[in-house]
């Protein structure tokens, strides 16, 4: 079964983060954080992120408040990715953060608004190379 939940997370994190994402992560694991990439696979990707109850959109919305609550920048960045991906505006993602300026604090709304202003520029940037 373990074989089966990876496999899934490898197919879930792909349409949610993005092939050259996955690539790049796999190409950066070593002997030491296999093991840990691989729980993720499994666990929080092949198992969680496939299970009914939310769909993928709602997921990622409850992600990035919490990962703004935890001041998780790394990981934040990742996920707003995923979450345009998954079919957020980028005008709901600043909600996301406004409302967690109210609830965390200005200064991590600030911080992830910053992240997300950079994320998106370097997407655009993307876009407009011919």
């Amino acid at each position: 079964m373990s074989k089966d939940l990876f496999s899934r997370g490898e197919e879930i994190r792909n349409e949610v983060l993005g092939a050259a994402y996955v690539s790049n992560s796999a190409a950066a694991t070593d002997a030491f954080s296999e093991p840990m990439r691989a729980f993720a696979i499994r666990n929080l990707w092949g198992d969680i992120w496939d299970r009914p109850g939310l769909d993928r959109r709602a997921r990622s919305l409850v992600n990035l408040g919490m990962l703004a609550a935890l001041n998780r920048p790394n990981e934040l960045k990742i996920h707003i990715r995923g979450a345009l991906n998954n079919g957020l505006t980028r005008e709901e993602i600043g909600e996301v953060f406004l409302q967690s300026a109210l609830y965390c604090g200005v200064p991590t709304g600030s911080e992830c608004t910053r992240i997300a202003k950079q994320l998106f520029a370097e997407l655009d940037a993307e876009a407009a190379k011919p």
